[in-house]
């Protein structure tokens, strides 16, 4: 894309420390250190809508949370519209809105909709009419006629009404770019596509940039622009939704379709392992421990077994914007490392 992005990253690092009990601490124990996030750059472009997928724990929504400025990272920077987002806060806050997993939660209990809807408009000091803001945000987000939804309570909706009156709580700002997290993971089957078709809408008339969390590829293909695959804190794989779906360059993206459920029937492999664990950050490709070219021996054949448990690799260009950190995927190309998009 020729224009300048909405949203860049770079190379973001967030990390945790462990607790250490007393006499741990007397003894001179150190905490153990999670690498939640482990050097994440990325871009976003006004209409956009990319989508982060991983399994839980990857890191995709610490990283959705400091982009969005609720979590502080140990390095790295954030620019929107080519500022840091630490220059203005507040601001950043107004353009950029985020729409948590569980709509129950993130909705209080004693308030009305009108009230829950209102709240930001009311912390933001954002002048106008007010009963015409909240009530244009749920018209927006499909809840109408708005003015019926208004003195309802949470507990008297559906979980796909309440999750658009989060939506509508994100909207009544009118913001540039929605941060969703896993925005379909609590709600029923047959409402899950309509939450889906509702935000490709509200990209395309009002030209909202849109990064989703979730750990579910199947969604990714329906709505995302492109998808970046996250793996122990850091971006293993990124490019344009078709190439990554269609042509996966990286092993672990191909795990994670074979357990979508239109690939493949009943006769699927699965991704064997233990779960990773951000405190023991593998030496070489962090995926190797879990790699069937691994397991496999495959590696061997190809040469690259040294490469892949010793050498730890970066996003390699694969074409068509396509980005990779695999040795296997980099095989037949002569292209050298290049900084992910």
């Amino acid at each position: 894309m020729s224009e300048a992005p909405i949203l860049e990253v770079r190379d973001l690092f967030v990390t945790f420390a462990g607790r250490v009990g007393l006499g741990g601490g007397l003894m001179g124990k150190q905490a153990t250190v999670s690498r939640a996030v482990d050097g994440v750059s990325l871009t976003m472009h006004k209409g956009e809508v990319l989508a982060m997928a991983g399994e839980s724990g990857c890191g995709k929504t610490t990283t959705a949370r400091v982009i969005m400025g609720l979590e502080r990272p140990k390095s790295g920077e954030i620019l929107y519209e080519g500022k840091p987002i630490t220059d203005d806060l507040r601001a950043y806050r107004r353009n950029v809105q985020m729409v948590f997993q569980d709509p129950t939660g993130a909705l209080n209990p004693r308030q009305t909709i009108y009230e829950a809807v209102a709240e930001g408009l009311r912390v933001h000091k954002v002048p106008g009419d007010e009963k015409e803001q909240v009530a244009r945000a749920l018209s927006r987000a499909g809840l109408r006629p708005p003015e019926r939804f208004f003195l309802n309570y949470p507990h008297e909706l559906s979980g796909g009404q309440r999750q658009r009156v989060v939506i509508a709580g994100a909207l009544v700002l009118e913001p540039k770019m929605i941060i969703a997290d896993e925005p379909v993971s609590n709600l029923d089957a047959s409402v899950r596509g309509e939450i889906l078709r509702l935000l490709l809408e509200l990209r395309d008339t009002l030209g909202l940039t849109i990064l989703v969390v979730t750990h579910d590829l199947g969604l990714a293909w329906t709505i995302a622009d492109r998808v970046a695959v996250m793996y122990l804190g850091r971006i293993v794989e990124i490019g344009p939704a078709e190439e990554v779906l269609l042509r996966p360059k990286h092993p672990y993206t191909k795990a994670l379709l074979d357990v979508v459920p239109e690939a493949g029937g009943l006769e699927r492999p699965i991704l064997t392992g233990e779960p990773p664990d951000p405190t023991r950050v593998p030496s070489g490709c962090r995926f190797h421990p879990r790699c069937p070219l691994v397991a496999s021996g495959e590696v061997v054949t190809l040469g690259i077994e040294a490469k892949c448990t010793g050498e730890d690799l970066g996003l390699l260009e694969l074409g068509n914007e396509h980005f990779a950190a695999c040795h296997a995927a980099n095989l037949d190309s002569s292209l050298t490392a290049a900084p992910a998009p």
